[in-house]
């Protein structure tokens, strides 16, 4: 009798999982591919990783064979899932510190649901197929290997995993060392290894707490001193003693700003801001957020230092020591306090709060919310802008003066439901519900920031105040590229995708007469030294990366949190290097021109590299002073190291 051949189960679990993984890397997450051998790295990580963590059966007994191979693509398959609806909205990966920060789930209610698509049951098929062969063919498809077997499935293993390794060091040079761009890791090592990457990454980094001592503050400092601090600009102090009234503009990106849909402006009051007198508009503004989002945007404004890489310093480090403009301005007698219409610990802000110095945090509970009937005032994430604004204007007035005020909006927040008779212009008509329904919503905000100027001059707030409005993030991430490509009407780039992050920036001055548009390169990090400098407060001894917007010898470069940067002339992304004002690659240095990096003593080709060397010296120093909580041992008012 002729006997048929059976693959061992492992065989094919590793076969459908790693087919299936492939699948959600090449066609569901927007990971970007520049060549052929990044394609087959991609192809070819998932199908190791598949092999490494099915292969291990091997070692267990027939009894337990099966029963392993059910667990590891049950539990594969959850991680790749919650992944893919985490990708969806962030464009990002899971991370460690992300996870620590499950309470925010609670809240996210239809966010998330608007991310779970019908079609995602097909994502299951492997994991039926695999769990019904274990238990049909469970004898047929089970080995016993003799110990030599064993040892052989082992070393294969280990052979595929070290090439993968080593493909992916060939293509991506230094790629342990540098791990800002999750995605470049996800595309060369897939993402359970990036998983396990980022685990040893976090034990690492709460280690650097404990350790810490303040001996790396000297050189940071120097950096500080030599690189980042400027002379003051002349409009130090025009803002002495004013209020300061700070808006976050949730989701408000810069694509909006004096664009049309449909015929019609979509941000029409803060289009006539551009033109106004007394308002300073920063076109080429870009945010600065990693997976905080809005609270990376918050401690970007209130300490001038970078978020972290991974998950959220506002979870991860909101015990640490700060010198943030609130308590700054405090020691110059001005009261503080935040607005924002959420529960008080989300994002841990009741606790990242107080180490920032705020006086007052005025939550939910602060206000009249009606969730539901004729008079509901709420909309996905909570009260609408509009209540919002005329709620919390009672507060204001009571407030004691000088004071420093943020209003954190909620209105223009994925999923961007809102109600019909909310909406006063129209969806946009393309594949992506999300952007189809942000317009509408964006102009929601736009009328009720309106609505709030009015209001703050009725009640007597507007004169003696300056008000500054920002972008926080990005809304439409670059899962959405085909439908933002359509509205654009041009291809959505490496340098495009880098131009996208541009977010409105307002500085609106009552009195001033001098506004104009803005064209310097500045980002959220520049915010705090240019609030300071308005207000004429002396913040000499403070360390901090950015710099005041007005000055004129600022630093040449803007950061972002993965690593690229935007300089007057240039644009630094995905390993390549643009010109700036087209979008062309830049030209690389060549004879004469080229120089030796301080750095690594090579030669340089790229006009780039010297600020690319120079941001990952700035990210680095700036991950230091959180992980380290290095400022505990900083004086501020000597501005020195603390005696020990």
């Amino acid at each position: 009798m002729k006997r048929t051949f059976t693959a061992p189960l492992y065989i094919l679990a590793t076969v459908l999982f790693g087919l299936k993984t492939y699948i959600i890397y090449r066609f569901l997450f927007n990971i970007s591919l520049d060549n052929a051998m990044q394609e087959f790295i991609l192809l070819l990580n998932p199908f190791v990783s598949a092999f490494l963590a099915f292969g291990l059966s091997v070692l267990f007994s027939r009894k337990w064979q099966m029963r392993y191979i059910r667990f590891i693509s049950l539990v594969g398959s959850i991680i790749l899932y919650i992944n893919l609806i985490f990708y969806r909205h962030f464009s990002d990966f899971l991370t460690v510190p992300v996870l620590m920060q499950g309470s925010n789930a609670a809240d996210l209610g239809g966010s998330v649901l608007s991310l779970i698509y019908p079609q995602d049951i097909l994502l299951v098929l492997d994991l039926a197929i695999i769990w019904f062969l274990s238990y049909r063919y469970k004898e047929k498809m089970t080995v016993d290997y003799v110990r030599r077997k064993k040892v052989s499935t082992m070393a294969a293993i280990a052979a595929v995993v070290v090439i993968n390794i080593g493909l992916a060091e060939v293509e991506r040079p230094q790629l342990f060392t540098r791990g800002f761009d999750r995605e470049y890791l996800v595309k060369n090592i897939g993402l359970f290894n990036f998983h396990v990457y980022d685990a040893v990454m976090q034990s690492k980094t709460e280690a650097q707490r404990v350790f810490a001592d303040g001996n790396e503050l000297p050189e940071i400092l120097s950096y500080v001193n030599e690189e980042v601090e400027t002379e003051k600009s002349a409009k130090f102090g025009q803002a002495e003693g004013k209020n300061v009234i700070f808006i976050s503009l949730e989701s408000m990106q810069s694509f909006l700003i004096n664009n049309e849909l449909n015929g019609e402006e979509v941000t029409p009051f803060l289009n006539s801001l551009t033109e106004d007198k007394d308002t300073y508009y920063f076109e080429n503004f870009y945010h600065q957020t990693e997976q905080g989002k809005t609270s990376d945007s918050e401690f970007l404004v209130e300490n001038s230092i970078y978020p972290l890489p991974r998950g959220a310093v506002f979870f991860t480090h909101g015990q640490n020591e700060y010198n943030g403009t609130p308590e700054i301005l405090g020691q110059s007698d001005y009261t503080t306090a935040v607005f924002h219409s959420n529960n008080s610990s989300f994002w841990n802000r009741d606790v990242m709060y107080d180490s920032l110095g705020y006086d007052t945090f005025y939550d939910e509970n602060s206000y009249d919310v009606i969730a539901e009937g004729e008079d509901q005032n709420t909309v996905g994430w909570g009260l609408m802008d509009k209540p919002f604004f005329e709620q919390s204007i009672p507060y204001l007035q009571e407030m004691d003066k000088p004071y420093y005020s943020k209003f954190i909006t909620l209105t223009n927040h994925h999923p961007f439901d809102l109600p019909e008779e909310e909406a006063t212009i129209d969806q946009f008509d393309s594949n992506s519900q999300t952007l189809n329904k942000y317009f509408q919503t964006a102009r929601y905000t736009d009328e009720a920031v309106q609505q709030f100027f009015e209001q703050l001059k009725e009640s007597g707030e507007y004169e003696d105040s300056i008000i500054v409005m920002m972008g926080d993030h990005y809304g439409i991430s670059e899962y959405h590229n085909k439908a933002m490509s359509q509205y654009l009407g041009k291809d959505i780039t490496p340098y495009q995708q880098v131009q996208n992050q541009r977010v409105p920036f307002f500085i609106h001055i009552p009195g001033d007469g001098n506004g104009q548009v803005m064209e310097q390169v500045a980002g959220q990090i520049d915010v705090k030294p240019t609030i300071l400098s308005l207000l004429g407060v002396e913040a000499e001894h403070d360390i901090q990366f950015g710099n005041d917007v007005f000055a004129e010898d600022r630093k040449d470069f803007t950061a972002l949190r993965n690593g690229d940067f935007i300089s007057d002339e240039y644009l630094f992304t995905n390993d390549m290097c643009y010109d700036r004002l087209t979008g062309e690659p830049a030209e690389d240095m060549e004879g004469e021109e080229a120089e030796i990096s301080g750095e690594t003593g090579e030669q340089i080709e790229s006009v780039c590299e010297p600020i690319q060397e120079q941001v990952t010296k700035e990210l680095n120093y700036s991950d230091r002073i959180i992980y380290g909580d290095l400022l505990r041992f900083y004086d501020f008012q000597e501005g020195k190291e603390k005696a020990s």
